[in-house]
């Protein structure tokens, strides 16, 4: 499968700083939304999270570039993938890209591990959550 969207938006003039780009704290909000987009596509719904199973990824190490500015008024999306999967987690890719232009804005590896919202603790990936993450993979 190639990488899916799991995020859209247009940058808004709140969404940047006073050099008039968008702030870096934005660009970690949609990938966060992006994974929470992703894992809910896994099985890993809010509904599940809250009165399920109580799992939840949570990003570890974040590897990151960035590679183009956005401004107000830039249409972007966001896509995500799989690129390896743990006994504990998960390495996602997520690309932010300018629709406008398809210019690649920014490009961000996210390690997770599947946490225990309860116990707050690392646990296994659920075989129903790594099977179907396995659709997010590239070819």
């Amino acid at each position: 499968m190639t990488a899916t969207i799991t995020f859209r938006s247009v940058v808004d003039p709140s969404d940047c700083d006073f050099l008039g780009h968008m702030n870096v704290s934005r660009y970690f909000a949609a990938c966060s939304d992006g994974v929470i987009a992703i894992q809910s596509e896994m099985g890993l719904t809010a509904e599940d999270m809250r009165r399920g199973r109580q799992l939840s990824f949570a990003v570890v190490h974040a590897e990151s570039d960035f590679l183009a500015e956005l401004e107000a008024g830039d249409s972007i999306r966001l896509e995500s993938e799989v690129l390896a999967i743990g006994s504990k987690s998960m390495t996602f890719r997520h690309r932010l890209i300018r629709c406008g232009d398809e210019k690649l804005a920014f490009e961000t590896l996210f390690k997770c591990v599947m946490l225990s919202l309860e116990a707050r603790r690392a646990m296994d990936v659920p075989d129903d959550v790594r099977e179907k993450a396995r659709a997010f993979m590239p070819e």
